[in-house]
């Protein structure tokens, strides 16, 4: 319903006058049920929630309360990746933490599947699901930057770009991806790699300290001072101990101006560009980001080998680390040059697919050998309907530098994390593209030594506890004691044990 019109109605105007102050906006727009509402719980049980909780929720909310039906109700269940089609049974729009409590403590109560919404990256669908209760943080923005104590201070909802917007307006910055749409959420509680991670870290390695809504509905502080067990937990632990509803950063001085921008070459050199590439980055200087590979995509732009550069250092050095970059090979494609950051950070948002299917594989290396090249090629096949890449990411750098233990986040091993990533139109059948994918990552994993927890694919627990490594155990003590009825599963989950 147009908001202005239902105003504009005197019918309506009289009846909002006549309610209870105490009634949500939400109830206005006729979101409440008319019945009972059918749901599931977390393991998949069929719930019944009664009208009356229900409406006690909305009017509970500062925010909106969405049930299917609402002209907001699709937009809000949808996420980035087109293929997933999930249509909770509702979804509460929390304003601040109050919001997010109550809609954490009627899950609780009512024994819901749960799952948290940011940016909707989740290529996997993590943050929607099919007859439970989507936490949509979408409403819940903002950031503080404190120049002096060069802290942000970031609510839970907000996206990458939110953060590099304000930060960079004081000449500070922190690790913040690569996509400036991408949940501040999702990307930290995972590891959050982006351009500037090999100088300043990780994202959840300049987090300072977390308020967050556990799973029995309480509103914790976690830093190293206060509740340390559980800050070590959230940094890599993923979504799994609650919802975050406010970050506090570290930030770092950088000039706002650096080098960047992608060089691509004929893919009859990519072999020759990525044994290039390979090399490279084994020796690159922290203040140096390349990412590489090869791309096929359907129409004039075809298939070529590229490299997407950062250089944050000092503008008297960028030249002697960007030029053997683009001579590489031969250029057919080259917008390197002095850029604003943020806008570099922006520069690959309409990469991501969008009204389209998507399926990601990663795992991480300590090098890349020749036999990785030759896999990566061999298996390699154009579509003319699907677009394909394989992307080697850069990390090493600072990210290598802090202990294994130092934050559940285990794989500071890593000197690139390999990505094989497929999208394609909705229509095509998705169940053939993923196969196909599925087929040829599997000759590409043995190369690989862990995974992304941000690119899970409902793992199995073996390969979560495998890949959680030596920290395992302590995440899984922390899971018992935060959540140990799993209600927050739909993640790289550590299931309970109690």
């Amino acid at each position: 319903m147009n908001r202005r019109r239902f105003l504009r109605s005197s019918v309506a105007a009289a009846v909002a006058a006549t309610m209870p102050a105490s009634r949500s906006f939400a109830a206005l727009l006729g979101t409440l049920p008319q019945a009972n509402i059918n749901a599931v719980s977390g393991d998949g049980a069929e719930v019944t929630l009664q009208r009356s909780s229900v409406q006690e929720l909305a009017d509970g909310l500062r925010g909106n309360l969405l049930l299917p039906g609402h002209e907001a109700y699709d937009d809000a269940r949808r996420v980035l990746n087109a293929v997933i089609d999930k249509h909770p049974a509702l979804i509460a729009q929390c304003k601040g933490a109050a919001d997010v409590k109550a809609a954490v403590d009627f899950a609780r109560a009512e024994n819901l599947l749960v799952a948290v919404k940011c940016g909707g990256h989740s290529l996997s669908g993590q943050s929607t699901c099919d007859g439970g209760m989507m936490i949509d943080l979408s409403p819940l923005r903002g950031v503080r930057v404190d120049p002096r104590a060069r802290i942000a201070y970031v609510s839970g909802g907000s996206l990458l770009g939110d953060m590099d917007h304000e930060t960079m307006a004081f000449g500070l910055v922190t690790t913040t991806g690569t996509v400036s749409h991408t949940g501040v959420g999702g990307l930290t509680l995972g590891g959050g790699f982006g351009r500037l991670a090999r100088r300043f870290g990780l994202a959840l390695d300049n987090l300072r300290a977390v308020d967050i809504v556990c799973a029995d509905g309480r509103l914790l502080h976690a830093s190293e001072d206060e509740n340390a067990d559980l800050f070590w937990g959230v940094r890599g632990g993923g979504g799994n101990f609650g919802v975050v509803t406010s970050f506090e950063f570290n930030l770092h001085p950088m000039d706002r101006r650096v080098v960047g921008g992608v060089v691509a070459f004929p893919m009859s050199e990519a072999r020759q560009v990525m044994t290039f590439f390979a090399d490279y980055t084994a020796e690159a200087p922290d203040e140096l980001y390349i990412d590489g590979g090869i791309s096929s995509r359907p129409g004039e732009t075809g298939d070529d080998a590229w490299m997407s550069v950062c250089y944050s250092g000092s503008s008297r050095e960028a030249a002697k680390w960007i030029d053997p970059v683009r001579k590489a090979g031969t250029a057919i494609f080259d917008n390197i040059g002095t850029v604003d950051y943020v806008a570099l950070q922006k520069s690959s948002d309409t990469a991501d697919p969008r009204a389209r299917g998507g399926y990601v594989k990663s795992g991480f290396m300590t090098g890349i050998p020749r036999e990785t090249i030759d896999d990566v090629l061999r298996g390699f096949e154009p579509h003319p309907e699907r677009a394909m890449a394989v992307a080697f990411a850069h990390i090493g750098g600072a990210v290598g530098r802090r202990p294994t233990d130092a934050t559940a986040f285990a794989h500071r091993y890593a000197k690139h994390d390999l990505l094989a990533i497929l999208d394609w139109p909705v229509e095509m059948d998705p169940t053939k593209q993923i196969a196909w994918l599925k087929d040829y990552w599997a000759t590409l994993e043995p190369h690989t030594h862990g995974f992304y927890t941000n690119d899970a694919y409902d793992e199995s627990e073996r390969r979560v506890r495998a890949n959680y490594q030596g920290n395992y155990e302590r995440l899984l003590e922390l899971k018992n004691r935060y959540d140990p009825t799993n209600l927050f599963r739909l993640n790289a989950n550590i299931e309970p044990s109690v």
